[in-house]
């Protein structure tokens, strides 16, 4: 029996009822669904649509129906059921009989799926969130090894001034950060029960509604029947949170695949990760980052999906909401298989940190402290730039690096220059003087990699919390 016919005469084209069907993808919500029914039969209790012996029924076939589902996959293979919903009606008829229809009192499938949506976000915030935590772990165990090691930073791709590799890493962690904030910020908006909401304008039962809320850990019932059926919003930001992420991610295994190519030798592709060619016997290919970069697209399309079939819906529910299911399962099930691979990856690579202290030495690249030096003797920083630009332009018609230029050919430029510009000039101290907070002289980036542990601990304690 569907949950609608019977006002129809005719039976669905048959093309048409495949074709509209959702469980073939909303059977992931199964859980969800046992879940807030769950705790929608106890409201029934409460006001006196169940006894005690049929709630107790009730209860322990929805929970009949959760363990059939883990132990037996075959068991969702079901070509009739509309939907989750559906599904779950049909086998809780099944197991207790005609009561089993009972529990479809004082409620709508729109409020029904609006809260597995919700429940569904809501675990989905909480599981990246806490494979967020394990990469931001891996970066940050990658920084402190790194130590005092230098490397080359980069605008627009050409060679600007060293840094720390360590600095480089803690980059990427402060992306994670934010990520990892944007799930909590989501789930807080999220987590609103849409129980009680009915079709559209709410239940025609007393239904108890913050009873239902404090079964499935909402903060509390949603305000406004009409939004609560129809508002999808939490999608939205959830998947836009996860595109960002994408993005992130995107943009690190773009780098980590230069920095492996031969002309940088930054580092070595971990085998566990790459695959070879079938043609060229040498080759070894960093798939997985390209994969990431791939698989960003595609979360990013998936946002972009929600919006465009969103965007014209009036209020309030309206069977276009059914295509927004696809593109969240999609993009969830992708980060979350993609975030335990980036963290392997991060923790088996091997840095070259020969060849990139090399190359932060070469380069001109302590050109930046030497206008410093000029600055700090007293010459206007444009000034400075102008004359420095002159030193750079003299070395690369001499072949050699600024610090190879003699005192006489600098004093040339500007005699402001003295012996002591070739220790300002070495490594040490053109990665020392950038003494600020963020910037990348060794002893702030040591603060700031202890100041990262100190709010990983923090997140990762509030995320717990949730749990």
């Amino acid at each position: 029996m569907k949950m609608w016919s019977g006002r129809f005469r005719q039976p669905l084209d048959p093309a048409f009822e495949s074709w509209q069907r959702s469980f073939e993808f909303d059977c992931r919500l199964l859980e969800c669904e046992l879940e807030a029914s769950s705790a929608h039969a106890r409201a029934l209790h409460k006001c006196g649509v169940f006894s005690p012996d049929e709630l107790n029924l009730i209860l322990h076939g929805l929970e009949q129906i959760g363990e059939n589902a883990a132990t037996s996959p075959e068991f969702l293979d079901d070509p009739e059921a509309e939907d989750v919903h559906h599904f779950v009606e049909k086998q809780l008829v099944k197991l207790i009989g005609d009561p089993g229809y009972k529990l479809h009192s004082g409620r709508s499938r729109n409020e029904q799926i609006a809260t597995d949506l919700r429940l569904y976000v809501r675990s989905g915030c909480d599981e990246i969130g806490e494979a967020v935590s394990r990469l931001i772990s891996a970066f940050l165990d990658r920084a402190e090894q790194a130590g005092e090691s230098a490397m080359p930073a980069y605008t627009h791709m050409q060679r600007a001034e060293p840094v720390l590799v360590a600095h480089c890493l803690l980059a990427y962690v402060e992306m994670l950060f934010r990520d990892a904030d944007r799930l909590a910020d989501c789930r807080t908006r999220a987590n609103v029960c849409p129980l009680g909401s009915a079709a559209v304008a709410g239940s025609t039962l007393p239904l108890d509604r913050d009873l239902m809320a404090n079964e499935l850990g909402f903060s509390a019932p949603t305000a406004n029947s009409i939004d609560a059926t129809s508002d999808r919003d939490f999608m939205l930001e959830f998947v836009n949170a996860l595109s960002l992420l994408a993005l992130h991610l995107s943009r690190w295994a773009e780098e980590m695949l230069l920095f492996s190519s031969q002309e940088y030798g930054f580092l070595h592709l971990p085998e566990a990760y790459s695959t070879g060619s079938s043609a060229m016997p040498q080759k070894m290919n960093g798939d997985l980052l390209e994969l990431t970069r791939g698989k960003a697209g595609r979360v990013i399309g998936d946002a972009t999906a929600l919006l465009i079939t969103t965007k014209g819906l009036p209020l309030a529910y309206n069977k276009d909401l059914q295509e927004t299911q696809e593109p969240l399962f999609h993009a969830t099930e992708t980060v979350l298989s993609l975030l335990p691979l980036v963290t392997g990856w991060m923790q088996s690579v091997e840095f070259n940190f020969e060849r990139m202290q090399k190359a932060a030495e070469t380069g001109y690249m302590n050109a930046f402290a030497a206008a410093t030096y000029l600055v700090r003797k007293g010459v206007p920083f444009r000034i400075a730039h102008e004359q420095v630009g002159k030193a750079v332009r003299t070395a690369l018609d001499q072949q050699c690096e600024l610090q190879e230029l003699t005192l006489e050919t600098l004093r040339s430029i500007d005699a402001h220059f003295d012996q002591d510009i070739f220790d300002f000039l070495k490594l040490d101290n053109v990665l020392a003087i950038h003494d600020v907070p963020g910037g990348t002289a060794p002893a702030r980036v040591r603060q700031a990699i202890a100041a990262a542990r100190k709010k990983f601990a923090a997140c990762h304690e509030e995320a717990h919390a949730h749990a």
